[in-house]
């Protein structure tokens, strides 16, 4: 069963950020489910279903919003990581 979500916003938001309304639908989307990747709520593969695209082409766009494919947030975890290999 599929659910739909239903925001409303001012259309100067839209404007403000030069997009027309399906692309500015498109990026809350996309936006939104980068954010709850990146807070590990969700894993890639689900992101990309719910986006209808492939798995590697959600992590593709991660780079887009500043987001590490690996699941890093910054460089400390990394080399915390790395020390605890």
């Amino acid at each position: 069963m599929e659910k739909a979500i239903h925001i409303k916003y001012p259309e100067s938001l839209a404007n403000a950020l030069k997009l027309s309304p399906e692309n500015f639908e498109k990026e809350i989307k996309m936006s939104s489910l980068v954010k709850l990747y990146e807070m590990g709520k969700i894993s890639s593969g689900v992101a990309a279903k719910v986006l209808g695209i492939a798995r590697i082409d959600f992590l593709d766009q991660l780079s887009n919003y500043k987001v590490s494919q690996l699941g890093y947030s910054n460089l400390d975890e990394v080399n915390e990581d790395i020390e605890n290999a």
